[in-house]
């Protein structure tokens, strides 16, 4: 049967894998990927998993774009439906002339297919039992037939896939055969029984993917953990905690590799796993205090646990990097599900009055940057900083330009030295303003006695002294306030994307709920309807956000969470711009598709647009 998919042509299509979680899909749908990657096009990787070990439904897509976009388009043209339980559930998501392939061992009776979509009859089981004798290994080199299928239907460099297979069973030599051997009988079985599809991937670009200057696929957690390595970052404490785990994994891996006396075996690192979060906070403080560069990476239930210590940082002007890899909740939640509403709690976190810096990095490159620079900013402004990343950018493969690390050099703040304790004339005061930037000076533990002080989350005078005296506090915590100031000045300024001189109205995003927003507004554009973009990037918020935001007449505000939560933001730290404010919120859990991004707005502004 041949259809026509008007959505999909070469370069430009969605691929969809419906699997069962604990299946051993995960690594066989990431070649795929990398295949298309590697031969030179842009892609957009989602995985969507359930939080049980295995036995329920995961989907993993692809979307391959000549136009550049990485986010979700909304439909599916090809799906390759390996979950019997699913199967006609999955197909309904295809569109009208799309492609379904199935494990037709056990065949799907016509009554019951959609007859507006190709259906692709694939013995799998069949074919694994027929030429593969070890049952524990059936089931997963399924997966690999099926990778040797789709790199003949889809027309993909069958020498670059093997050498993807090849590495991706280098540390595992026992297995690469028998992959290599189902890969070949995937290709051999839809050349003598399928033709290419109409929709496919061309070559032409794969010598722009190697080199240093080629662009990178990665993930943002591996390179949260890369910066943090190349910060100096050397003591960690954490508890376990999806989605975040990941970040922990590939800090300890490098750690390994690169801060190990390879002819010792001297650590010159300390990953210490906590019997929970709070005491994993506790570490982190403690080290920083001691002049260490000290991280934790959790989620939301880690970070309610960590409030108590996170005001104490923020008190005692601890340095502290909390990389927050955001899932949905409250309480449980959904936690492999995708949201940004961790915001105010982080924000403000702890009782009384406080603020807290926060970073939110778009892409893997971002989060290499301001990882590296976070634990610059927390050493600068002597406070606990987040890095605001989510389950989507945190978890999901995304292009990335080179990353560049070669000009940092690490800013330590205003720590006084042996040298300038000892020429200082009178007493050492820990917590007073010299400057008028709100930022005191500090030393660290056992340089000189003239810089020894308490340090306490009580009442504290400038030299650190116990008091509660109304009008010390008062005079402290005006210049903790005072040194927020600064930092707005000193932190990313937000970014501006696309603006169009006839576009009066703005959309604003920030983490990865951003990479939709482009394709939303072509989109839009092709209607002759035009939105500015603005992507916040720090909190507290730079001047240029209530700026530009009063220029425009409406301010809709993308937020991945029920609340509104950046909109309640701008509206507190600027309330000159709540009558511009529209809150623009997708929480349903799964990556921003485009698509819905327009739909929504076009409801929210029936008028305007």
């Amino acid at each position: 049967m041949d259809l026509e998919n008007p959505r999909a042509e070469p370069d430009n299509f969605v691929i969809r894998f419906a699997n069962v979680n604990g299946s051993g899909s995960a690594s066989s749908n990431a070649l795929i990927a990398r295949c298309i990657f590697r031969m030179g096009h842009t892609i957009g990787a989602k995985n969507m998993f359930p939080s049980n070990i295995q036995g329920f439904p995961t989907w993993y897509e692809i979307r391959v774009s000549s136009q550049g976009y990485t986010a979700r388009r909304g439909g599916v043209d090809l799906m390759v439906a390996m979950n019997g339980q699913t199967i006609l559930k999955d197909a309904e998501d295809l569109e009208k002339g799309g492609v379904l392939i199935y494990d037709s061992t056990r065949p799907i009776a016509e009554r019951l297919r959609r007859q507006d979509v190709l259906w692709l009859d694939l013995p799998l089981t069949e074919l694994a039992r027929r030429h593969f004798p070890d049952s524990r290994q059936r089931t997963l080199l399924q997966n690999m037939i099926c990778t040797g299928v789709l790199c003949r239907l889809l027309r993909l460099d069958e020498t670059l896939l093997r050498e993807l297979i090849s590495g991706q069973y280098r540390s595992k030599s026992a297995l690469l055969p028998v992959n290599i051997k189902a890969f070949e009988l995937g290709c051999r079985y839809a050349a003598e029984h399928f033709k290419c599809l109409p929709f496919y991937v061309t070559s032409s670009g794969s010598g722009e993917r190697l080199g240093e200057d080629a662009p990178l696929l990665m993930n943002g957690n591996t390179a949260m953990a890369l910066g943090a390595l190349f910060a100096g970052a050397t003591v960690c404490g954490w508890y376990p905690i999806t989605p975040s785990t990941s970040l922990i994994d590939a800090f300890s891996d490098f750690c390994q590799r690169y801060r190990t006396d390879h002819d010792s075996g001297e650590k010159k690192y300390a990953i210490i796993q906590a019997e929970d979060e709070i005491a994993a906070i506790g570490m982190v403080l403690g080290a920083s205090w001691m002049g260490a560069r000290a991280f934790t990476a959790t989620s939301g239930p880690g970070i309610s646990l960590m409030c108590e210590f996170l005001g104490y940082g923020y008190y005692a002007e601890i340095p502290a990097v909390i990389f927050n890899i955001q899932r949905c909740g409250p309480s449980t939640g959904m936690p492999t599900r995708n949201q940004q509403a961790d915001l105010l709690i982080c924000a403000y976190a702890s009782h009384g009055d406080s603020k807290h810096i926060m970073i939110f990095p778009a892409g893997p490159d971002e989060c290499f940057e301001f990882a590296r620079k976070a634990f610059d900013w927390a050493e600068r402004y002597q406070t606990p900083v987040f890095v605001m990343s989510d389950l989507d950018a945190g978890m999901n493969d995304a292009i990335s330009p080179p990353l560049k690390a070669a000009s940092f050099a690490p800013d330590r703040g205003k720590v006084l030295g042996m040298q300038e304790l000892e020429q200082l004339q009178g007493p050492f005061l820990r917590y007073a303003d010299p400057d008028g930037d709100g930022i005191p000076y500090r030393t660290l533990p056992g340089v000189h006695q003239k810089g020894s002080y308490f340090t306490r989350g009580s009442g504290h005078d400038r030299a650190g002294r116990y008091t509660e005296d109304g009008a010390l506090y008062q005079e402290n915590m005006r210049r903790i306030a005072a040194k927020f100031k600064t930092a707005a000045r000193e932190l990313p300024e937000p970014l501006f994307p696309l603006s169009h001189e006839s576009a009066s109205s703005v959309i604003i995003s920030y983490g990865s709920g951003s990479e939709a927003v482009k394709e939303a507004i072509d989109l839009l554009k092709a209607d002759g309807i035009y939105l500015n973009h603005m992507r916040i990037r720090a909190f507290p918020f730079s001047a240029r956000v209530r700026d530009f935001c009063l220029t425009q007449d409406r301010c809709l505000v993308l937020d991945l969470n029920r609340d509104g939560q950046m909109a309640c933001l701008l509206r507190n730290e600027f309330p000159e711009l709540a009558p511009l404010l529209i809150p623009l919120c997708l929480w349903d859990g799964l990556p921003v598709q485009a698509e819905q991004l327009v739909r929504d707005i076009r409801t929210l502004m029936p008028g305007a647009l």
